[in-house]
């Protein structure tokens, strides 16, 4: 197995800890405001990751922490626009339009690290995009607040990945995900007496969502992402993370009792050939 195929395997499988994030997520906000949410996400992920990895982080230069703030916000932009807007729309939806961040990194690779994707990343892209609308769109339902919202989230999200593919070969991957972490919860606690009337109500269901939400998607997967974003390009990465979608929609008829329906279906199979088509490039079109 050569490094690429086991760097992408570890990122495929965030794609299933990510889908069931957007059911909990919305129940966390029955329990608490976006930004004391995020706040509370990223400070406990800030202590537990500096526990767990303290003595990597001794070695912590300036230059990592610029470029883990730089990331940070990033992070904390698109974590925030993407829970708020997931009040106002519904959890299929919500990881449809997340999923688009795959149309957007190809395109701020261009443009920031000039490197044009390859045939068959564009063609794997459009799949994906078609495939990502079949999936889990709505039919009959009108763009709102929410959508647009998640919309600024899948963009952010996009350039995010550019920043970390250019980052995660100089940095070491912990030095990344701790100054990610502490800076996205500095940004939510500094935003929080301007931008929403605070809330928490605690109870043991919230506390245990909470620490499966800062273990494995937070801790877990940023770090993941940091160490083997190197080993791949953005592209490949952002049609890898379309399957996020996917499996949200499957964790949301379990849940929600959301019907995914033939559309659906026939949506998850273009997701794949997507997949396909991306991950066979260079032997497809050599």
């Amino acid at each position: 197995m050569t490094p690429r195929t086991r760097a992408e395997l570890y990122l495929f499988s965030l794609t299933i800890i990510w889908g069931s994030t957007f059911v909990l997520t919305k129940f966390i906000l029955i329990h608490a405001s976006p930004f004391v949410y995020v706040a509370l996400r990223f400070a406990f992920a800030s202590i537990l990751f500096f526990i767990l990895f303290y003595k990597r982080l001794k070695s912590i230069t300036y230059r990592g922490i610029i470029k883990g703030s730089v990331l940070g916000i990033l992070l904390f932009i698109g974590f925030v626009v993407q829970t708020i807007g997931l009040k106002y729309t519904t959890a299929s939806k919500s990881a449809f339009i997340t999923g688009l961040m795959v149309v957007f990194t190809p395109l701020f690779q261009l443009l920031i690290e000039r490197k044009p994707p390859k045939i068959g990343n564009i063609l794997g892209v459009i799949l994906v995009a078609i495939g990502l609308y079949c999936m889990t769109s709505p039919q009959g339902s009108a763009f709102n607040i929410g959508d647009g919202l998640t919309l600024i989230g899948a963009i952010t999200f996009g350039l995010y990945m550019v920043y970390l593919d250019m980052y995660c070969r100089e940095f070491e991957p912990s030095h990344l995900t701790i100054v990610q972490f502490v800076s996205t919860t500095l940004l939510a606690l500094c935003t929080i007496p301007f931008l929403e009337t605070a809330y928490l109500d605690i109870d043991v269901n919230f506390v245990l969502v909470l620490f499966y939400l800062v273990l494995m998607p937070t801790i877990v997967a940023l770090y993941v992402m940091a160490k083997y974003q190197q080993y791949t390009t953005p592209t490949r990465s952002a049609i890898i993370y379309s399957m996020e979608p996917p499996f949200a929609a499957i964790f949301a008829f379990l849940v929600l009792g959301e019907i995914l329906g033939f559309i659906g279906i026939f949506g998850a199979l273009i997701i794949i050939s997507g997949l396909i088509v991306s991950e066979l490039s260079d032997v497809i079109f050599k």
